[in-house]
């Protein structure tokens, strides 16, 4: 009855056998009969075989159009030979690949659909194994290959130095890449090119290369290869070094084994004409019309060449408040806004990714509760963003007003500009001294609210729109290095950059990550690859900020000046798995502390023997690092500047104060060294998890400009054979349950604690994990929190945590929807309830009994 049901529902006037039993399957595993579909699985796999053997395809007379238009025989012995060369050493079954790729080809199919069918007769079999992703991957690069030497005019059998000589001209004569580069020894680099790193790719980490990062000419034909796309972004980063060659040799074994990748727009732009490098831009919008439309217009710049954007729009004045030079009343920051907004769309990044831009307003600014539902469905249009992000720029004293449930008073910032630039101790005196005035009358434009119902509205619209963003002013000026130099008044698009702005200085930052996967040595860190890893990527990324392409003055004087870095990491989630440990669990936060010592440790020591080697910051006098202050030490002037609400670990295994008289010393090269950034496309390539992130799904299919890619954990299916797990129904199981082993009954709980997803973690264990790392970070980290069933306490308990635990930010709220709860979810059973009880126990809270949805979720 259900199959006839559900293929009824299909309306459909002919079903192929094949569906029947795919449903068949479906019903005996959703009816609890896992060892009859098993069988059944067998079953059909047996038969398909022999089905296989008895047609002979080889015998079919098929035929494939080349590129002249003649018909050539299709081979199907000589695809079956290429297939098990393959497939040789990997997990993958060629017969079964040729099986699917038989059944899409057909008389007079065109040469080149022939690579394309071969490649998505691969990837349809990545759901049985991740073998199969590289499979398709390889079947990607010999089509890759094939059009870059095409196009090369070389022969097929050309090497990778020949071909990389071939490649540096075409590119240079195009007027892409730099003509610097024939400056380099490239007989001696062409050398250092390892073709077989070419064969480590999943097919996802190279269809987004392909698709996004390999140069082209004007009619789209590809010409540069994976291990090109490493030494041309290499060289481009060690254009200024003396010892060049050396240097390049370096970044490029780091980028091409992965064990460690700039950001997007040093791979879109290193070694080409014009190399804008970072990736993140930090403004202050001032309060007059010229300064307003010209921020505007350093948006557009900015965002043409790949910045991702973070606007600070707290100095402009409120709804209502008096325009002097034409005795008017402004109409406050939202218009500007709107303007803001479709600017990031018109203009989107170089045509090669969206225009991307978040703005940032504080939490006592008169526009405060119109600036929430920005992002709202309903409304006036003409005062929406939807294409433009929004985060709350939230002082401590807010926080303490929610906490005491006090009131709490919004003012335009023409009547109170030194806000702007106050932070801790300073801005509340100013603040309450301000309120004072307003009772007296003293201000005009100011409005009293309860601040326990705007912390409850920025919560609701959080959970409504997924914005705006919840990130703490206080602990990212009170921590920041270079505090001397300005105030902090934003943060960037992905809300891990704490840098100071004014209308004189836009701020940049130049990213890269650490792939922690690819340290891992005997179930721990492996501290000398680890500390080697980082001194490339720190001096690589310092040589940034002398090639970058500055399309705005202001840009290029801060970053000269400064010199921040941001080095993070990625692949958390794939180390503890490896490691066999939980997310949720005390040893996970342990480790995530452990981890980002070692990165703090080895980040600051590098930036500090990079000035010995070649000088200081320009603006290092003054700052937190010439007074002997490391971002660990800086914890305790938070809790001073606080006075409580702080509460975190403290604890350090490694020798800092031998640093910090190394720091003394030498200084340092950089003003900031550490930010987390989300890492959601180079982590692909490097074929890892992204971020600190946990798994979203064990098996789901992931959408991205390149198109939509199955993923499938490798270490699960890994952990899955070593017990004798891993079959067709457990695939089915998963796809049944959206990638979750919560309901899979023959799978130990052990396994379902150490792979469980981003929606089945209590949130709090990563905002623990997150607060480790914060204390050993300069800058900041983009922390998205996962929730299944959010809820007004849920979500009040949770933020006020992030802000208890020292948090400079947090990104994205993520949750469910009501369907996909109500299949994945089930009632504790005694393993998991156990582990839920440690949870709750370690942090502190109680889960209520019930979800409860305050006014403000609903």
């Amino acid at each position: 009855t259900l199959v006839v049901d559900t293929l009824k529902r299909r309306d459909r006037e002919n079903v192929h056998i094949e569906d029947i039993q795919d449903q068949v399957e479906l019903a005996l595993m959703r009816e609890g009969h896992h060892q009859y579909a098993r069988a059944y699985v067998l079953y059909r796999e047996a038969r398909a075989e022999a089905r296989r053997q008895e047609q002979a395809p080889e015998t079919v007379p098929l035929h494939m159009v080349d590129a002249n238009g003649d018909k050539q025989p299709l081979d199907f012995g000589q695809i079956r030979a290429r297939l098990e060369a393959i497939t040789a050493g990997l997990e993958a079954d060629a017969g079964a690949i040729m099986a699917r790729f038989e059944r899409d080809v057909f008389d007079g199919i065109e040469q080149e659909k022939v690579e394309e069918a071969l490649a998505m007769a691969a990837k349809s079999l990545i759901e049985k194994d991740p073998d199969y992703s590289k499979v398709a991957a390889r079947l990607l690069l010999e089509k890759i290959r094939h059009e870059a030497y095409g196009l090369l005019g070389l022969a097929p059998e050309t090497g990778y130095p020949e071909y990389f000589r071939a490649y540096l001209r075409r590119g240079i004569e195009q007027g892409i890449l730099n003509p610097e580069l024939e400056a380099f020894d490239v007989d001696t680099l062409s050398d250092m090119l390892d073709p077989g790193r070419d064969l480590e790719f999943d097919y996802l980490g190279l269809q987004t290369l392909y698709d996004r990062y390999f140069i082209h000419d004007e009619e789209g034909t590809h010409y540069e290869l994976p291990q090109a796309l490493f030494m041309r972004v290499a060289m481009g980063l060690s254009l200024n070094e003396v010892d060049r060659e050396s240097i390049a040799g370096q970044v490029y074994n780091k980028l091409s084994g992965r064990d460690c990748m700039t950001s997007t727009p040093a791979l879109f732009n290193a070694g080409c004409v014009r190399s804008q490098l970072s990736s993140c831009y930090l403004t202050t919008v001032p309060d007059d019309l010229d300064g307003i439309f010209s921020a505007i217009k350093d948006n557009a710049m900015l965002s043409k060449f790949a910045g991702g954007l973070g606007n600070d729009w707290t100095p402009v004045r409120g709804l209502g408040s008096h325009i002097k030079g034409t005795n008017g009343k402004s109409q406050g920051v939202v218009p500007f806004l709107k303007v803001a907004n479709d600017t990031a769309v018109a203009v989107n990044q170089g045509g090669r990714r969206r225009g991307a831009a978040c703005a940032y307003l504080e939490t006592w600014h008169i526009d405060i509760e119109e600036f929430l539902e920005l992002r709202k469905n309903t409304g006036d249009e003409r005062r929406r963003t939807h294409d433009m992000n929004t985060a709350n720029w939230i002082p401590d004293l807010f926080m303490k007003r929610v906490a005491e449930e006090g009131e709490w008073t919004l003012f335009s910032p023409d009547e109170t500009p030194d806000l702007h630039d106050l932070s801790g101790r300073a801005f509340e005196e100013a603040y309450t001294a301000y309120e004072k005035k307003a009772k007296a009358g003293e201000i005009k434009l100011h409005k009293t609210v309860s601040a326990v119902e705007l912390w409850r509205k920025m919560l609701g619209m959080l959970f409504e729109t997924g914005h705006p963003w919840i990130v703490f002013k206080d602990p990212c000026n009170v921590r920041y290095t270079n505090q001397h130099q300005g105030a902090v008044h934003s943060s960037n698009l992905c809300t891990e950059i704490t840098l100071h702005t004014s209308r004189d200085e836009i701020a940049v930052c130049n990213l890269a990550s650490i792939n922690l996967m690819a340290h891992l040595k005997d179930g721990e860190i492996d501290r000398d690859k680890l500390r080697d890893t980082v001194r490339v990527a720190m001096r690589a990324m310092d040589n940034v900020i002398d090639i970058n392409y500055y399309s705005v003055p202001q840009a290029r004087r801060s970053n000269l000046q400064h010199r921040p870095v941001g080095l993070g990491i990625m692949g958390f989630q794939d180390a503890l798995q490896a490691m066999g440990i939980p997310y949720a669990s005390e040893e996970a936060v342990e480790f995530a502390d452990r981890s980002m010592e070692l990165v703090s440790y080895f980040a600051v020591e590098a930036s500090s023997d990079l000035a010995a080697e070649k000088g200081r910051y320009p603006s290092y006098e003054g700052s937190l690092w010439s007074q002997g202050i490391l971002p660990i030490d800086s914890l305790a002037v938070l809790a001073e500047e606080r006075g409580g609400y702080l509460q975190l670990d403290t604890s350090t295994i490694l020798d800092w104060d031998a640093l910090r008289e190394k720091v003394k010393a030498q200084g340092m090269r950089n003003s900031n060294v550490m930010a987390i950034a989300p890492t959601a496309t180079i982590s692909n390539i490097c074929g890892v998890s992204q971020s600190i992130e946990p798994a979203y799904q064990n098996l789901f299919v992931k959408s991205n400009l390149s198109g939509e890619f199955t993923v499938l954990n490798r270490q699960l299916v890994e952990a899955l054979k070593e017990r004798g797990l891993w079959d067709d129904v457990m695939v089915n199981d998963l796809k049944y349950y959206d990638g979750c082993l919560a309901n899979i009954e023959r799978v130990p709980e052990d396994l379902k604690a150490l792979f469980a997803t981003a929606f089945e973690i209590d949130p709090r264990w990563l905002v623990e994990a997150a607060s480790r790392r914060q204390k050993w970070i300069d800058q900041a980290q983009s922390l998205n929190l996962y929730m299944a069933e959010p809820s007004g306490k849920l979500l009040d308990n949770l933020y006020k945590l992030a802000w208890v635990r020292g948090l400079k930010s947090t990104y994205y709220l993520r949750s469910v929807g009501a369907t996909g709860a109500e299949k994945t979810v089930s009632e504790p059973r005694a393993g998991k309830a156990g582990q839920t009880a440690g949870a709750v126990n370690h942090i502190g809270f109680k889960l209520p009994d019930a979800v409860e949805v305050c006014d403000s979720c609903q």
